[in-house]
């Protein structure tokens, strides 16, 4: 196990190096000139050149991007183009509203995803299996700005039963479950049916397997042969899948943040692309790529203890 993590964070910080390079070249590489953006349209040449200076932009490429290395090993991920605000400090303000909102998210999805897909397995060929299915697949293949824009449109303008956006009090409180409620179904709904078909693929499995067949021709209860014997063995591949999509989610909360006006990294990233605010943006990629690496970790070692039989070795 000691050897699975220190691989592991070899890959990780391999991993990392390379998205930082991919990252630094791409942005300036792209049409646009922070420069330009920063100084206005009235901004003469000469000043464009010292703002450029200032930055630092008019030094060679791969200059830039190993001065950028050293402050990150520093953990200084250098200061906003545009607001001057330390990237640390703005990422660390708007991480907490994108972790919520992908734990909110992942709870909706794991509820709804598992018992889906064990009701269809135990009800395999009849109409709830057929409508879960199909509804796994609409899920799946629904935009998130759709559907955010769905909801909002029923639950909180009509309806008026819900905030329209925003998240301004902590998940733990009745005011922010309120707020999380149309986000985290909205962002939850894919991996809720990515989860609902793994989860029904891996109990039907496990149902047709000789030592379930045992217990029951043993006389132990369907609810025991379900819950003890099905179940526990079923979730083994279920965990990855739960793991990889909170990654995915962690990731993936820019569209539902911006639909819901989330003040969370994912829309903080948005408004840097567009100002060509070359720091922010890097610092937001690397910190959403290290969050991914270290739960697809999480997810490796919690399998190897699940599941005697895996060997990293």
């Amino acid at each position: 196990m000691v050897g699975l993590i220190v691989r592991r964070f070899t890959e990780l910080l391999l991993l990392l190096l390379g998205i930082s390079f991919i990252v630094f070249m791409s942005m300036h590489i792209a049409p646009g000139d922070p420069a330009s953006i920063i100084g206005g349209p009235t901004a003469s040449k000469e000043d464009i050149e010292g703002i450029r200076e200032n930055l630092g932009l008019n030094k060679p490429i791969l200059v830039q991007y190993f001065d950028y290395l050293k402050g990150v090993v520093q953990g200084d991920f250098g200061f906003s183009f545009q607001t001057k605000e330390a990237v640390a400090d703005a990422l660390i303000t708007r991480f907490p509203n994108t972790l919520s909102l992908a734990i909110a998210s992942i709870i909706v999805a794991i509820v709804i995803g598992v018992t889906a897909g064990i009701i269809s397995a135990l009800k395999h060929n009849t109409w709830f299996d057929a409508t879960a299915t199909t509804v796994a697949l609409a899920g799946i293949s629904i935009p998130n700005f759709w559907l955010g824009a769905i909801l909002i449109l029923v639950f909180a303008v009509n309806l008026q039963w819900l905030p329209v956006g925003g998240l301004s009090s902590p998940m733990w409180t009745v005011e922010g479950m309120k707020e999380l409620i149309l986000p985290a179904i909205t962002l939850g709904t894919g991996s809720a049916a990515m989860i609902a078909r793994m989860s029904r693929s891996a109990m039907l499995e496990v149902i047709k397997a000789d030592y379930v067949r045992t217990a029951r021709a043993k006389g132990v209860k369907e609810k025991s042969v379900v819950m003890i014997h099905c179940l526990r063995n079923a979730m083994i591949p279920v965990i990855t899948v739960i793991g990889l999509n909170f990654g995915f989610l962690l990731g993936g909360t820019i569209i539902t943040e911006q639909v819901f006006a989330i003040n969370g990294v994912g829309r903080l990233m948005i408004e840097s692309i567009a100002a060509r605010d070359f720091p922010m943006v890097q610092g937001g990629v690397l910190l959403v790529a290290t969050l991914f690496v270290l739960v697809n970790l999480i997810v490796d070692i919690v399998y190897a203890f699940i599941d005697p039989r895996i060997s990293y070795d």
